[in-house]
Parts: structure tokens; C-alpha cells; sequence
């Protein structure tokens, strides 16, 4: 990539600029890094500091982030569960099936605390491009100009930062400022009717102390799982969320969608009795927790397009989905790999966001839909209506017809079994 300067001259020039240093955006740097194509991270807060709660980082994930060196640390910073559970409300397994490197597949999937991602993340970077990473940095606003694009950054005194680039992307999550600024009318983002508590506790080890349950209807349902060692050998820190309908979908949300949110616990205690899981005491898991965070379940409709000239977009910036899945880290870090491999090879820049865009958006958007019906975790739902319907046990339903819509999310999302040996070979 060229630059031109322009009489006006920017504070810092460079090829790529990435708005947002969370896990998309040091995940653009990271692989435009590898492919020689110089970043500047943006981060509006202070620091970066390693909040959030418990997230799952599904194979495909994991095998992007190996491309760069990083698959030790990340395994080393969370729990690679190794058999996954789907249970109705009373406890009755509705499929259940081994995980990661214990299903055969060549990478493994992890639990980890989003922070801790985060971190790695970081620190790859800083220890790849020292002093690139610039926080206090708030985007306001860009203009693109025949051979580069200005974008304008302003920190919490008031002053102001121009960076000149080759390319502008927001990777600045599901309250882009980048997309506010593109889809200028699109308002808030679209709230499920779902309200999400989080905490994490430590708990017990349930199973073998790598297993991961996911139980209840898609409008109540519980999702558990360990993300680090316990304060003693037995117990594991175990990261829940409880997701619960308040609301009918596409209501308007009135409440603030900030992830520090303090929940009500005994609204969750509330909603947490409906479900009798008989190895589980979930009740005291939640009474137990410290703090419980709130946040509304929410995405945002797909996109006609999501990159203009030498702009685009990248991860819940682009394309936010509903959590089911666990997908969302994942296909930001596929954004990631994609983009930079277009810009590359494309010999113009606006040509190769155009690639990337082709390469990502309708994929990713069937992703985000299919996340709307309950992603794979519709199995339970499916099993739970034969039951009340039918008066079946779950092992009367066909198994064929109930790992059909858990392994077809997988092959969608891209974390099936050949996908993940193709990429290894």
C-alpha cells in the first residue's frame, strides 16, 4: 500500500486503522500484522482492561487464532470442555455428545473469561507492534479522499487525533459508532425480548469437570460452564447465564445495554426454580454468585452492505447474533482472517474490502438468522414440543433427526468435523 499526503497533516499515518480494541479488532491487527500490512488500534476506553464474563470460542475459532501463533495461550487461559450437554427444564438429556479434541477434531473448543481473551490478544500484539494500540481514542467521525481516508479520534480532554490510513474498519462492536455513521437512520439495536443474567461462581465440578450444559426452552434456558480452576481441587470457576423472556421480540428496550449492569438476583432466583436439573443444585449456583451482571439479548438486523470505499465494518459491528451458538467471538475472528488476507492480495484496496465483503457477509448473516430460531440448542426445543405433544422420551426421537440440527449449525458456522481437518492439513 502507497500513501498520499495531504497538506493537512494527520498526527500518525499508517495503513490500516482499527476502530475498537476488543477481540475483533486485535484480531484484525494480529492478521494484517502477518501479512505485512501495518495497524493502529483505537480503544475508547482508558485501558484495556480485561472485563466481560464467560464466552465459549468454538473450534473454527480456535483454529484461526492458531494461524497466529496463539493456540497455547488461549488453551492455557481457559477450560477445553470435552462433552457438551442439551437438557429440557426437568433434566432430561435431549443430546449430548463429546467436544473438541475429544470428538475427534483437530483443535479443541474453550471456555475462557472474555478478559483473559482479550489479554492474550493484546499482548500478542503489543509483543509484535509495541506502542500501537492507543486508548482514551473515541471515534468521532472520518473523511476519505481520493488515496486515503482521515479518521478523526478525540480523547476525554477534549482533544483531538487525525490518523491517515488505506483503510478504515470498525470493529468497534454491536453500538458501532463507524455504523451509526453509515446507516445514519438505524437506530438502536433490536432487543429479542430476552433479558440475559451472568455471573460466575466458585462451584462444585459437575461431570468431569470439562463438561458444558446448555438446558431449557429457547426463552428460558441456562447455560453452564467452567472457565478456570476452582479455589480447590474439586471445584471449578463456573461461569452461567440465564436467558429469560421479559417481553415480546422486537420490543423496545428502555434500560441502558451496558455489560456492568447489576441485575436483580431475586428476579433471577425467580426465573432460575423453573428448571429441575437433578445433578445441579442451580438455585444456590446463583445465590452463590457475587455480582449478576444484566444485559438485553439483542442483534441487529442483516445489512445490504457493510463496506463504502476504503470503510467497512467487522465482528457484532457488522453482524451482531443472539449468543446461541457461541459464535460470535468466532465470526468476528473469521472477519478478521478474511479481510486481511483480501487486502493482501487485492492490488487496491476498495477492490479488497470488496472481497472481503463478498467472502463473509450472506455466510455470516445465515449465521445470525439461524441464531434468531435457538442456533443448535433448537434441538432442545424440539424435544421438549415431543414430549408435551407426543409423550415421547427424548430417546424415541429419531437420533438422526436430532444430531441433523446440531451438526448442520456446526457445518454453517463452520467447526464441522472435515472443515476443521481441511484447515489442519
Amino acid at each position: 500500500m502507497t500513501h498520499a499526503h495531504q497538506t493537512d497533516t494527520p498526527d500518525l499515518v499508517t495503513d490500516a486503522i482499527v476502530i475498537g480494541g476488543g477481540i475483533g479488532g486485535l484480531t484484525a491487527a494480529l492478521f494484517l500484522e502477518r501479512h505485512g500490512i501495518p495497524a493502529e488500534v483505537f480503544e475508547r476506553s482508558a485501558a484495556i482492561n480485561e472485563l466481560g464474563v464467560g464466552i465459549n470460542l468454538m473450534p473454527q475459532a480456535i483454529a484461526t487464532w492458531a494461524e497466529i501463533g496463539l493456540l497455547d495461550d488461549i488453551e492455557a487461559a481457559g477450560i477445553a470442555p470435552d462433552h457438551l450437554y442439551y437438557r429440557t427444564k426437568s433434566g432430561a438429556t435431549a443430546w449430548d455428545e463429546p467436544r473438541g479434541r475429544a470428538a475427534g477434531l483437530p483443535y479443541p473448543q474453550v471456555s475462557i473469561h472474555r478478559g483473559r481473551l482479550q489479554g492474550v490478544l493484546h499482548r500478542a500484539y503489543e509483543a509484535r507492534r509495541p506502542g500501537h494500540v492507543h486508548c482514551d481514542r473515541k471515534f468521532v467521525g472520518y473523511e476519505e479522499r481520493e488515496e486515503c481516508v482521515i479518521a478523526t479520534f478525540e480523547a476525554r480532554d477534549g482533544s483531538r487525533y487525525t490518523v491517515e490510513g488505506q483503510v478504515l474498519i470498525g470493529a468497534d462492536g454491536i453500538h458501532s459508532a463507524l455504523r451509526a455513521r453509515l446507516y445514519r437512520d438505524e437506530g438502536r439495536p433490536r432487543w429479542s425480548g430476552r433479558i440475559m443474567w451472568r455471573g460466575t461462581a466458585d462451584w462444585p465440578a459437575f461431570g468431569d469437570g470439562r463438561s458444558f450444559v446448555i438446558a431449557g426452552d429457547i426463552d428460558t434456558r441456562l447455560v453452564l460452564f467452567p472457565i478456570g480452576a476452582g479455589e480447590s481441587p474439586d471445584t471449578r470457576l463456573t461461569n452461567w447465564v440465564l436467558v429469560h423472556r421479559m417481553a415480546e421480540d422486537g420490543a423496545a428496550w428502555e434500560g441502558t445495554q451496558d455489560w456492568q449492569n447489576r441485575a436483580d438476583r431475586d428476579q433471577c432466583l425467580a426465573a432460575v426454580r423453573s428448571f429441575d436439573l437433578p445433578d445441579l443444585d442451580v438455585s444456590a449456583l446463583v445465590a452463590a454468585t457475587g455480582d449478576i451482571l444484566e444485559y438485553p439479548m439483542s442483534d441487529r438486523d442483516p445489512l445490504e452492505a457493510w463496506s463504502f470505499g476504503r470503510v467497512t465494518l467487522l465482528g457484532d459491528a457488522a453482524h451482531p447474533m443472539y449468543p446461541f451458538g457461541g459464535n460470535g467471538s468466532a465470526q468476528a475472528a473469521l472477519d478478521a482472517r478474511a479481510l486481511a488476507e483480501a487486502l493482501s492480495h487485492a492490488p487496491d484496496p476498495v477492490q479488497a474490502l470488496r472481497v472481503y465483503e463478498e467472502a463473509r457477509r450472506e455466510r455470516v448473516y445465515e449465521v445470525v438468522l439461524t441464531n434468531r430460531k435457538g442456533g443448535p440448542e433448537r434441538v432442545i426445543d424440539v424435544v421438549e414440543e415431543r414430549m408435551r405433544r407426543d409423550g415421547v422420551a427424548p430417546e424415541d426421537i429419531p437420533v438422526e433427526e436430532r444430531r441433523e440440527i446440531v451438526h448442520a449449525y456446526a457445518k454453517l458456522a463452520g467447526y464441522a468435523k472435515d472443515q476443521l481437518e481441511r484447515r489442519a492439513s
